[in-house]
């Protein structure tokens, strides 16, 4: 792991990162996302699930966190991954890859919709804990934790479960434009304190903004650099 250095995100937060993006880190996350990236399948269950032959790196997040929003502003798309009109409603996992074949995207249901049925959460989490325990090659789930609330108790339910499946977790903060710089400091390290007390959890918050596209080059270099480590 690289030596630690402080780094700037959204609206000038500065917070210790772990990581140190080279220009040769920056330009492979840059070209990893500007290739021709489609949907491959959704999956509602594990039966539909595609073969384990490449790298995987995995999207959660509450319902209403802009889950859609910033894969589609990663891959500089602008409907690649589809929002509901009702959050809560997607329940499949679904596959997005690229022509070089190398690289799954995932965009798992959103969770912590109080109005979705019961009977479909269950149905998520079990989906969910069967993914994660059986998916050999997900080498990163990215936690997404809408910057105007924080983490909340669903959070950290979803963090307990990826520590027990032992999966590589790291948080994202969305939507870090709608709010003032000293309200993003004060969420940024709250999120940074929650991350602490989770075994599998990545100390680097990245923050970022669909709207500016503050963090996404910190996102894109992050996965680049996890696929060359897998790769190596």
């Amino acid at each position: 792991m690289a030596s630690r250095r402080s780094g700037s995100t959204a609206r000038g937060v500065t917070m210790t990162n772990p990581d140190t993006h080279s220009a040769e880190d920056v330009e492979a996350g840059r070209l990893l996302f500007t290739r021709a990236w489609t949907f491959s399948r959704g999956s509602p269950g594990l039966d539909h699930l595609p073969p384990d032959d490449r790298p995987e790196v995995a999207f959660a997040g509450r319902s209403n966190v802009g889950k859609s929003t910033l894969i589609n502003a990663l891959v500089g798309q602008h409907a690649l991954a589809r929002a509901s009109n009702t959050p809560g409603r997607t329940q499949e996992l679904n596959f997005f890859t690229e022509p070089d074949a190398g690289l799954y995207l995932v965009d798992m249901p959103g969770y912590g919709f109080a109005e979705a049925p019961k009977d479909k959460v269950a149905a998520w989490n079990r989906t969910l804990r069967a993914y994660l325990a059986g998916r050999r090659t997900l080498l990163r789930v990215f936690l997404l934790i809408d910057a105007r609330h924080g983490p909340k108790s669903v959070d950290d339910e979803i963090m307990k479960l990826l520590d027990g499946a032992a999966v590589s977790y790291q948080a994202v903060l969305t939507k870090a434009d709608k709010i003032s710089r000293t309200d993003l400091e004060r969420v940024t390290e709250r999120t940074i304190a929650a991350l602490a007390k989770h075994p599998a959890a990545y100390p680097h918050v990245i923050v970022t903004s669909a709207e500016t596209g503050a963090g996404f080059e910190d996102l894109r270099a992050t996965i680049a650099k996890l696929l060359t480590s897998q790769n190596a």
